[in-house]
Parts: structure tokens; sequence; C-alpha cells
């Protein structure tokens, strides 16, 4: 798969596109993706995704504190293991939004991408002030030589997942549930920074994670079995999210501790992947409780990966 940001670097050839911000690149987006990379090798047709970065919500509505589930990044990976042919991310702007329903087709859809097929759901609205539906792409298919294929009601419905029951799964800690409607692990990735190093004072040593996109969900507090690859080795762990109140925490960590693991790896930009939750965070009366509540985490996190890896 070949990620493209700017609309002229996009190779002249016939496509199929689809169109959407696809956060989550959940089951349901995998359908859809499925039946468009399909239709490309079907009618020798370059697969396409549009979608667009930041997120709309987040130019449109200055106010909006959404949160995504993937980082631009997580959601290029994905998509590559899904065998894309191309994934265009259109910077969204102001001046964008106000682009007509037809001026969208005729410079993006038609110009630039040679879009022979558009695949596209039922409610799908585009153009200014979203003023546009698929009637309309489809008038305007007609005009400018292409197909309109429309994922119906019933298509979508037959998956009853959505990034916005994902995401509130994710913030009420219920990652089993949102894992199963992503179809993969709830990623988090971010780079190895140096903290205060109070694990490894009671032998349990961290590996603090900073993510520096503020617009990517963090699920809630807790504590939590995880994995990860480093080096191109797959390492377990158990991973905190929270503030340490137990020790005067002021502000939100995320620490990893990785089992039977002692490389150097600060600096390193590292994958975490959420298996399962093991509890909410805890306050402890003292540093003695909190490292025999960590004994039964480690003990519940090898039962766990013992069973399911």
């Amino acid at each position: 798969m070949e990620v493209i940001n700017t609309l002229d670097k996009l190779p002249k050839q016939n496509t199929v596109v689809t169109i959407g911000t696809f956060d989550g690149v959940h089951i349901g987006h995998q359908k859809i993706v499925s039946r468009l990379i399909n239709t490309g090798n079907l009618e020798h047709l370059r697969s396409v995704i549009l979608t667009f970065f930041p997120h709309p919500r987040m130019v449109l509505q200055k106010d909006s504190n959404i949160k995504l589930i993937n980082t631009i990044n997580e959601r290029s990976l994905i998509l590559e293991k899904l065998g894309l042919d191309y994934l265009l991310i259109k910077k969204f702007t102001q001046e964008f939004s106000r682009l007509s329903a037809e001026d969208f087709v005729k410079q993006i859809l038609v110009d630039t991408l040679q879009a022979r097929k558009v695949i596209i759901g039922y409610d799908h609205r585009f153009g200014r002030n979203r003023n546009a539906d698929i009637n309309d792409l489809k008038k305007y298919g007609e005009i400018y030589g292409f197909d309109v294929e429309e994922i119906s009601a019933q298509d979508i419905n037959d998956v009853s997942v959505s990034s916005t029951k994902i995401r509130a799964a994710l913030i009420e800690g219920d990652i089993d549930k949102a894992n199963s409607y992503l179809g993969y692990h709830f990623m988090l990735t971010g780079t190895v920074v140096q903290g205060r190093a109070l694990g490894r004072q009671i032998n349990y040593p961290t590996a603090n994670i900073n993510i520096k996109e503020d617009y990517k969900l963090i699920p809630k507090h807790g504590a939590y079995v995880v994995k990860s690859q480093i080096d191109g080795e797959q390492v377990f762990g158990m991973m905190n999210i929270g503030t340490n109140p137990t020790v005067k925490g002021d502000h939100e960590t995320i620490e990893v501790h990785f089992f039977n693991f002692n490389k150097d790896i600060y600096g390193s930009e590292i994958q975490i992947d959420l298996l399962h939750r093991i509890r909410n965070e805890k306050t402890f009366d003292s540093v003695e409780a909190l490292k025999a509540q960590l004994s039964k985490d480690k003990q519940t996190s090898l039962s766990y990966i013992a069973a399911h890896f």
C-alpha cells in the first residue's frame, strides 16, 4: 500500500474508491475495504481509500474534544495489512469543507482519482454543509462516467458495530468488547521516556510511554494485560494507566512492566496491544500493599496469557 498526502502525487490510474474517516478500521470498515479490494481485482481498478485528517469535527467544531481510536499512523498500518493499493490522506480544512458537492466530485473523484467506481454507504453525505447524498452522487456518476455501488442499510446493520460504540467501550474499560468490534487488539503507540523509576525500586521496573497525539483516546484508568513486538521479539506484560495515587502521582501516566525482559528501550517508539483488563486503579495504604497487588496482577496476567497464547 502506498500512503499519499498530496493529491498530485497519485499516479494516473483508473480506480475504485471509498470515502470516510475509518476511525478504528473496525470489522464493519474491514467488510467495506474487502469489498473495495475485491472489486478492484475483478474490474482491474486500483483500490483507493480517501480519508481525512484532521477529523472534520476537529476543524468544524472548535470546541470538539473528540478522541480517536487510532492515530493517523496507526490507521495507515491497519489498512496496509488489508491489502489496499492506495491510502489518500486529504488534509481537512475550512476551505475544503466549503467545496461544493459537484466541485468535490469533479476535482477529487474524477480529475485526481480517475474514479470508475465509488463504493459508498447508503447514508453518506458530502459537499458544502454535507448537503449532497448518494442520489446526487449517482447523478454525478452519470455525468462524469463512474458507477456508484451502494452499501445498503442491511449490509451496514449486519455488522452492528460503530466507532462510537468502540469509543464508549474503551472509556468504560471494556477492552474485550472493544477488541471484538475492532477485529484486532486496541493499541497505544508512543515513545519510551524516563519516569520516576519508582517501579524499579519495588522490583517492577516499567517503561513509561509518552503518546504525542493529544487526540488519541486513552482507555479507562486501570491495569491491563498487554503485548508488544520489540526488536522482532514478542513480549508480554502488564500495564497501568492512571495517576499512581498510592505514591502521590499528580498526572496521567502509561507504564508497562514487561515480563522476562531487561533491554534498554529508552527513546524507542513501541506499540502496545491491550489484551485484557485486570482491574480498576486503586489507592493502597502502603507501598507494600501495592507490591502485593502487583504480584497478584502478574499472576492474573500470566494465567490469561497461558490460556490465550
